[in-house]
């Protein structure tokens, strides 16, 4: 499928690496992420949520995306993806070199967008604050699943422990 149509059918990735326009303004970043979207008062209900999750880019909407920090660069691609009002939303590595009160808030954000009703599927090497927010896990090691379950359970194996958490 082409990428119009996957989107279309309510899936939205993040890639890793905060793909922003860097030229274009914090409401034109946004505004591309509706382009599939015809009801423009849909596109403003949704800019606006956007900007209650991240009130930072409420601030910054006229300015370059490219003068904006890692993190607000971050909030930004989670908010243009979420103008495409998905179903599933994949994130690959949101708290990629992110300062930890970012990652914390970005975490909590996917955990709100989850609440609302929007599958997620959080890929992160940060394994114990993405089992912090998510419902169930997934450990993979060379390419296959070693380990599986719910969250909580996971955050308490023992091989979690020793491997990951180095406890």
């Amino acid at each position: 499928m082409n990428t119009y149509d996957i989107v279309k059918k309510g899936v939205t990735m993040i890639p890793e690496g905060r793909e922003i326009f860097p030229r274009l303004t914090v409401e034109e970043n946004l505004m591309l992420g509706a382009y599939s979207i015809n009801d423009k008062a849909k596109v403003k209900e949704t800019k606006e949520r956007s900007f209650n999750i991240f009130p930072v880019l409420k601030k910054k909407e006229k300015a370059l995306a490219q003068t904006l920090s890692g993190g607000e660069q971050q909030m930004l691609v989670i908010c243009r993806s979420l103008m495409s009002n998905p179903q599933l939303l994949i994130l690959d590595e949101p708290s990629l070199g992110l300062a930890p009160i970012i990652v914390e808030k970005v975490l909590d954000t996917v955990r709100t967008i989850n609440d609302e009703g929007v599958t997620v599927l959080l890929v992160e090497q940060n394994i114990h604050d993405s089992l912090l927010v998510a419902n169930r896990g997934y450990v993979l090691e060379q390419g296959k699943v070693i380990l599986e379950g719910n969250s909580r359970e996971l955050l308490s194996n023992s091989h979690i422990k020793e491997v990951y958490l180095g406890l």
